[in-house]
């Protein structure tokens, strides 16, 4: 599975137009079973409300796209937020944006832009992550080597998860997944090819991505 972006976490952002309550509420989510389950949870916890519109992006290259208006003028609700989550490049998102009505009409422009900024701020407030697969790679070497082997380490681009200090030095080290090849071949030219390798399991980490 390739590296993807989704939401740093369960949350919700809640933003006052015109008087309407827009609370939009975010949650990861796996299958579609999970975000029609989710949806319904919503849905029960704000069965005074007068929408529970919804949207969301499941799988590896999003193949499964849904959006609901629950109600609100056709167009107006559930296709804003779901381009907000294409324009992020998310992925296993769902996203519920849940209005109380104030009293005052917004207007088929007026829903579009308010439920798609209450969804784009959701998403400010909560973060992004992405979600990097990475192969744990041991190298061991001679105490000698390993001073300027861990100096090379600390200036890269690569992660050392944690150090083991037995009769050698055993620097466990979480790489890319697709560049456990490079990786080998630069620690080879780094200790002049004074090292041994054991690569390990693979693990997702998640890495903050910028607003």
């Amino acid at each position: 599975m390739k590296n993807y972006r989704t939401i740093k976490e369960y949350g919700s952002h809640e933003l006052i137009i015109k008087k309407s309550r827009f609370i939009c509420t975010l949650r990861r989510t796996e299958s579609e079973d999970e975000a029609q389950a989710f949806i319904e949870e919503m849905k029960k916890e704000h069965w005074k409300a007068n929408h529970n519109c919804s949207a969301y992006l499941i799988g590896e290259n999003n193949h499964i796209q849904r959006a609901s208006d629950d109600g609100e003028p056709s167009g107006t609700a559930g296709v804003p937020m779901l381009e907000v989550l294409k324009k992020r490049r998310l992925q296993n998102v769902t996203a519920v944006v849940t209005r109380y009505f104030g009293g005052t009409k917004l207007g088929t422009g007026g829903l579009i832009r308010a439920y798609g900024q209450v969804t784009s701020e959701a998403l400010n407030h909560i973060g992004i992550v992405e979600k990097q697969l990475q192969q744990f790679v041991a190298v061991t070497v001679s105490y000698p080597v390993s001073g300027k082997l861990q100096n090379r380490l600390e200036e890269s681009a690569y992660t050392i998860h944690s150090t083991d200090y037995t009769a050698e030095v055993t620097f466990h080290c979480l790489i890319p997944a697709d560049k456990t090849d490079i990786f080998k071949r630069e620690i080879i030219e780094w200790t002049s090819a004074q090292a041994a390798f054991q690569v390990g399991a693979k693990a997702w980490i998640e890495v903050p991505v910028e607003k």
